[in-house]
């Protein structure tokens, strides 16, 4: 019974801790909500001079969110979508009168023609309430549409205000999601790296498995990085941030491609351990390298450094693998080689070198005299990896 209570008891304090961590994470937005709607209802009353602004601080909200990003395209859809709702309303009601039947056309045609403009989400939903409000609770005689229209942009913009005097800091957004992408390749090549050295195709299995699911991750990256760069944009206080945030930019794309990369790196060691091939000692050891990279590049760009060490590295475990002399006995392990070199590549490019630099940055796979049939062996991998094209972006 006592066992009981106490999971019991470890179940809700977990369960309060991620909640109190996700409201934690809005709270700002939360704030900055409250904030402009409170606001927003005072500027068109006391400024406008509208009675009943109630389109200002929903505009406001619907502005603003408990996300961060998109805000300045959410504005511009409001605006419209609530246009197009008021417009449509305000046309038919007056003609055929309000009532189940005239509401479901009104809405249908108010979303209908704000899908036409435009394929955003927030216009079309707009459209179809605002649309619902003048059929049902505003009656074209109750008020002007263009006071609507004109509430909606108060609010919109009262919101963007808000968010610029009060703004979270993007380099912060940006550094939590890259903490969560880099963890989630990093750790994929450690777990790779012992499911090769314990010749395990399971456990990479394993791997290939945790990867795939991987995008949800990149694309959040991606998310926080334009949510960042609206945010270094709109807000003053923050303007000095762009340089900073720029490093973080240039790292995505590469780091993107390094979890492709890695991933068909996975599913050919998978084969290859299937298929009972030898893959050289050394793979392993590069593979951990390159995760201990990625924990530097996080680091130096947590720190707002140049990511000097972390090229050192790369090239450190790149030349590692070229004095090795590695060359596998099989289609499945030539390909974990190139795909190795690969991932090196996109890690140097991470750090902010073009591709090229990035290529002349590590050693040659060959020797640079004497190159026996062995080096000549390990030649298809560097020709597939240096194609333009070079991997198939799974």
């Amino acid at each position: 019974m006592a066992n009981q209570v106490g999971v019991g008891v470890g179940a809700v304090r977990e369960t309060v801790g991620r909640g109190l961590t996700r409201w934690r994470a809005a709270a700002l937005p939360i704030v900055q909500c409250a904030l402009s709607a409170g606001l927003a209802w005072t500027v068109a009353t006391a400024l406008i001079g509208h009675e009943h602004p109630f389109f200002a601080p929903i505009a406001a909200v619907v502005c603003l969110g408990v996300s961060l990003g998109q805000r300045l395209r959410r504005v511009g859809e409001l605006v419209v979508g609530v246009s197009v709702g008021v417009g449509v309303g305000d046309a038919l009601i007056g003609w055929i009168g309000s009532g189940p039947w005239q509401i479901a056309l009104v809405v249908a045609l108010a979303m209908s023609t704000a899908v036409l403009l435009d394929g955003g989400t927030v216009i079309a939903l707009q459209a179809g309430s605002s649309a619902v409000l003048v059929a049902t609770l505003l009656p074209p005689s109750a008020g002007g549409g263009f006071d609507r229209m004109i509430d909606a942009l108060t609010g919109g913009l009262v919101g963007l205000a808000v968010a610029a005097l009060i703004p979270a800091n993007p380099i912060t957004v940006a550094q939590r999601q890259l903490k969560v992408l880099t963890s989630t390749l990093s750790g994929a090549l450690r777990n790779l790296a012992a499911a090769l050295e314990e010749k395990d195709a399971v456990k990479a299995a394993g791997v290939l498995a945790e990867l795939r699911t991987s995008q949800t991750t990149i694309d959040d990256y991606k998310s926080a990085l334009q949510t960042g760069s609206e945010i270094a944009k709109i807000a003053p206080i923050r303007w000095r941030s762009k340089d900073e945030l720029s490093r973080y930019q240039t790292a995505a794309g590469p780091v993107d491609y390094a979890i492709r990369n890695t991933r068909v790196l996975a599913r050919r060691s998978m084969a290859a351990l299937k298929a009972d091939e030898r893959i050289p000692d050394g793979v392993p050891q590069v593979l951990v390298d390159y995760a201990d990279a990625l924990d530097c590049l996080k680091g130096e760009l947590e720190k707002g450094r140049e990511p000097k060490a972390t090229r050192q590295a790369v090239r450190d475990a790149a030349r590692e693998l070229t004095a090795r002399r590695l060359g596998g006995d099989g289609f499945s392990s030539k390909v974990v080689l190139a795909q190795i070199r690969s991932v090196a590549v996109d890690l140097l490019q991470a750090t902010g070198l073009s591709r090229g630099e990035a290529m002349e940055a590590l050693p040659p796979l060959s020797p640079p005299g004497g190159a026996g049939a062995r080096a000549e062996g390990s030649a298809p991998a560097r020709g597939r990896e240096d194609r333009p094209g070079r991997t198939k972006r799974p």
